[in-house]
This record gives C-alpha cells, structure tokens and sequence, in this order.
C-alpha cells in the first residue's frame, strides 16, 4: 500500500466548515491525501458572511510550514486566503525552497461578498503568481488582478473561473504561456450552497498534481468533485451553505 500523497494547505480557518482550511482538510481526506495546514487567520464566519478576522503573525505562519516541511514533508501545496502583506511575503519566502506544485487561490472576497484581503495584500500577490504551478481566481478576482490580459502577458499560468458570469453555462479556462487555451463548460448548478467551491477546487487539484496527473487532468477531476460536492450539499444555514464532501464518490 502506497503512502498518500502529503498536501499542506496554507489558507484560513472557517468557523463555520464550510470554507477555508476546514474544507482543504475534507477535500484532501475524501480524495485520498494526507491533510497538512498553515492557519493564516482565523475568522468568525458562517453561510451568511464573515464577522470577524484576526490574521496570525508572519512568524507563526512560517514555523507551522517548516514544522510540516521539515517533518513530514509535503507533495503538494495549496494556498487561499494569506490574511496580511507580511504573511504573503513570507509564504513566498518558503515556497521559493520548495519542490513541489503549488496551487494559489488568490482568496479576496468570500462567496457572501466580505472581503478578506486588503489592497495592500493583492498587490503582494505577484511574487506567489510566479511560484506558483497554477493560480485559480474567480472572474472578481482575475479583475482586481488586472484581468486576463496582465496575467497571461506576465507569463502566469492561471485558471478563470466561471461560475460568477451570467448564464446557464460555467466555462472555466486554463491559460498557460506557449499553449492554446483549454477551456471547460458545464450546465451551471444553481444552488446558494455553495461556500467553499474555490477552496475545494484548489485543494483537489493540488491533491491529484501531487499524484502526478498533469495539469489538464487534475483540473478535470477537480471540477468533477467540485460538481458532485454541490449536488450533495446537505442545505445547512440561512446563506450560502457549505457542499456535501463527504457524499462523494470519484
């Protein structure tokens, strides 16, 4: 029996499970892996919004990677919400020593329209851009970043999500420097539960990267999850309510 793939998730928590590093941890665990975590921040937050953020300190973010790292080791990374600048900074600092493919949700706003990152901290978010294997921002996110344009001119390899346009249909669209543009379209699954889908996708596509499927193919099975996540979702809170990971079977 093989070892399972080692994910440390570098993100958030979620007091409400839905988002966040609680939902890293249940992403990773249905699909296999072995969950490692870097709190960044905690927040108070439930299906209708976040009422409370308090960042940790860059040093603790740091000591929490190295403990991981240094241990257990790590196939994979994942990283959402960075919480400060100062965090985001060194997050960088260690990535830079680390072989292994990195995914990055650029995290700014919560599916309930709080905000969870400052100006300050997106314009930090370049230096993660260019470390990372691939950057997964919705289309607000992918605006505030510059658009696609900016990231596609300074060399990123990013996947724009979808699901925030307009219409019946979701189409997701993987751009890399040097290669045709691969796109993904889905009926869109209208549901308020859905806290948490970026969180998800990221994770499950770090997990099967860590598994060595390409880049194509980890996209691919993570939006199948994500998709089957949403139709298990058990319909809990007043909002936006979290997705059902742990009725999915891939």
């Amino acid at each position: 029996m093989s070892a399972p793939p080692r994910i440390l998730a570098i993100a958030g928590s979620d007091s409400s499970g839905g988002a966040g590093i609680q939902a890293d941890i249940k992403t990773i665990t249905m699909l296999g892996g072995y969950a490692m975590t870097a709190i960044t921040a905690v927040t108070a937050q439930d299906t209708t919004g976040v009422h409370a953020v308090e960042a940790l300190s860059p040093a603790m973010v740091a000591a929490q990677i190295d403990a991981c790292v240094g241990d257990i080791g790590v196939d994979a990374i994942k990283i959402g919400m960075l919480g400060s600048p100062g965090i985001a900074e060194i997050v960088a600092d260690r990535l830079a020593r680390i072989e292994a493919p990195v995914v990055f949700d650029p995290v700014m706003v919560a599916t309930s329209g709080s905000i969870l990152a400052d100006a300050a901290t997106i314009a930090s978010f370049e230096r993660l851009m260019g470390l990372a294997t691939l950057v997964t921002p919705n289309l607000p996110e992918l605006a505030a970043l510059g658009g696609a344009g900016a990231l596609a001119g300074k060399g990123f390899t990013f996947l724009a999500k979808g699901g925030d346009a307009e219409g019946p249909v979701v189409e997701d669209r993987l751009t890399r420097p040097g290669v045709e543009d691969c796109v993904w379209r889905g009926d869109k699954i209208e549901t308020r539960h859905n806290h948490g889908t970026g969180c998800t996708l990221s994770s499950a596509i770090a997990l099967f990267l860590a598994r060595g499927q390409d880049l194509e193919s980890a996209i691919t099975d993570a939006r199948l999850f994500v998709r089957k996540a949403l139709l298990k979702a058990p319909g809990f809170g007043q909002g936006h309510g979290p997705l059902g990971h742990q009725e999915v079977k891939l």
